[in-house]
């Protein structure tokens, strides 16, 4: 089916399957799928959700099973799905872990591959970039999916996404420690992402796409530079270009639709469904060209929107936005904290948004991102025990549904 500008989306979020007594990682995601299903399966269909392995076998995605009009009752949906996992998990001693990041993974000796369908994909990506560092073996997300139709409606859509990426850390960061050490960065997972694939740059380039605005303009500055580039890696034409495409946003033309990729996961869906439906309405309110041009963010190159992205990825909502070209964007006139930019479009869009996120929301932007929040709750006991008592609240949160509010 064809769908246009915003009718339906996708969204896809992962999650750490870990060990209900110490909280480590527990490669079993096979384990999982089999108890649900009956036998091994890479992908099971659960009514309104799906769930399926990705490359390391101890996160589990769960997605939309198919595009959705009705974006409001996911929060729902994703949670019966999370308590019904935590409820096959029980018998095995482990349960679903929230946030972009293990605090405490040692991903060197950890990290196990997915062993099943798809396997010589992931061992080929493992040869070329190995899988065993943070920005492989230690990131969960939430993606969006979002249709157009035609090279017009992909022109104003992706226009649009690559303006708007370099604000989603300020509202999304959930990744602040590492190998038990905090970071220095709200947004680790982002920070490892972005070099992830320094073997063959091209793959993620500078996380923002390149000024392409049609099929055409994509395949010549990204698709076919990244064909190249791979080919002496891949004689056997394993891998699939679509995949190999790794910036925070990717044009999929083979379903029409730009995925959006830079949002760490939270601590339960309803504050990723939440921040999906303010990222949502934010991009319809840019694509209106109410507050501004098509032809004004389009002007934007990479590098720009890159500078202000980094700083996101550092300082979260903290992070100080300086280039008046871009606020004059949203109407903002002076230099500004990422998490007032976010304040400011909250308030041109909240009339679209449900109460229910609408609360969610103003919490968020209230007590800051879950990065923040989790650093709080630590304090300054960086010891494994006191990160694993703040881990066990979120988890909790993921099978409440709750924010976590310390």
């Amino acid at each position: 089916m064809d769908y246009h500008l915003f009718d339906v989306v996708g969204i896809e979020l992962e999650y750490m399957v870990v060990r209900s007594s110490d909280l480590k990682v527990l490669p079993i995601v096979d384990e999982l799928l089999t108890a649900k299903n009956g036998e091994l399966t890479s992908d099971i269909e659960n009514g309104t959700i799906g769930w399926s392995n990705e490359l390391v076998a101890h996160v589990v995605e769960l997605k939309t099973n198919g595009p959705t009009s009705k974006p409001e009752s996911l929060s729902q949906d994703f949670h019966k799905n999370v308590q019904e996992i935590n409820n096959l998990l029980l018998a095995k001693g482990a349960q679903l872990l929230p946030s972009a990041a293990h605090p405490l993974m040692n991903t060197k000796t950890e990290m196990q591959l997915w062993k099943h369908d798809y396997n010589e994909v992931y061992e080929l990506y493992n040869r070329v970039f190995d899988c065993k560092g943070h920005g492989w073996a230690n990131v969960q997300s939430m993606h969006i999916n979002l249709p157009f139709n035609g090279d017009k409606d992909f022109e104003k859509l992706h226009a649009a996404v690559r303006i708007i990426l370099p604000l989603l850390p300020g509202i999304s960061a959930s990744s602040p420690i590492f190998d038990g050490q905090i970071t220095g960065f709200l947004d680790s997972r982002m920070e490892a992402y972005k070099t992830n694939q320094k073997e063959i740059p091209i793959m993620t380039g500078k996380v923002i796409p390149e000024q392409a605005f049609s099929k055409e303009e994509y395949n010549s500055q990204i698709f076919n530079p990244i064909k190249a580039a791979i080919k002496p890696f891949d004689p056997d034409n394993i891998l699939e270009y679509y995949f190999l495409n790794s910036r925070g946003a990717i044009a999929r033309f083979d379903r029409n639709a730009i995925e959006i990729r830079v949002i760490d996961i939270q601590e339960c869906p309803k504050a990723d469904v939440a921040i999906a439906i303010l990222t949502i309405e934010v991009l319809k309110l840019l694509v209106s060209e109410e507050i501004t041009t098509l032809k004004e963010q389009k002007k934007w190159h990479e590098d720009d929107l890159y500078a202000i992205l980094n700083s996101a990825i550092k300082n979260g909502e903290n992070s100080l936005i300086t280039n008046l070209d871009y606020l004059s964007l949203f109407n903002i006139k002076k230099e500004s904290n990422l998490v007032d930019v976010w304040k400011k479009l909250y308030d041109l869009v909240k009339s679209k948004i449900d109460v229910e996120y609408r609360t969610t929301l103003e919490a968020i932007l209230k007590n800051g991102t879950l990065s923040t929040r989790i650093l709080k709750a630590i304090g300054k006991d960086m010891s494994a025990e006191n990160i694993v008592i703040v881990y066990r609240q979120l988890a909790a949160c993921l099978q409440k549904n709750e924010l976590f509010l310390p």
